[in-house]
């Protein structure tokens, strides 16, 4: 192969390789283009008795979550189980709880750390939380 043909494959291979990402879509069709799904899953019982109501949810949506993510974001009602943790040699019980999903589809991967990270703590310092169980995968999304 000569020398030029062969720089422009590596170009072009380095290139394709920088925009790809472990279990990342390896094409978008247009016009879609590569982007990331976020989804969060907020516990709704508080730690001393009683659940985020849906007034606290609309505020917490209102002046926490939308300021970060404007362009759009989707709330779905789930219902969510998990093991609390283990106490001693007894495993933890299963425990049910009704649960806010929040998806949100972002274009600037890197930008939306932070916003996340603030959205989390708010949520589990107001309401007593542990923790916000927290995917990400890559899709591709478009208008």
């Amino acid at each position: 192969m000569p020398y030029r043909r062969l720089v422009e494959a590596t170009v072009v291979a380095v290139s394709l390789g920088a925009c790809a990402q472990a279990g990342a879509p390896a094409v978008c069709t247009a016009p879609l283009k590569p982007a990331l799904e976020i989804d969060l899953y907020f516990g709704r019982d508080k730690q001393g008795g009683g659940e985020v109501s849906e007034a606290e949810w609309a505020a917490f949506l209102t002046d926490t979550v939308t300021p970060r993510f404007a362009d759009g974001l989707s709330v779905l009602n789930v219902e969510g189980q998990a093991r609390e943790p283990q106490s001693g040699s007894q495993p933890g019980r299963i425990v049910h709880e009704r649960t806010k999903l929040l998806v949100v589809v972002v274009f600037d991967a890197p930008a939306h750390r932070g916003k996340v990270r603030e959205i989390i703590e708010t949520y589990n310092s107001r309401f007593g939380q542990h923790s916000v169980f927290r995917s990400e995968q890559p899709v591709c999304a478009g208008l």
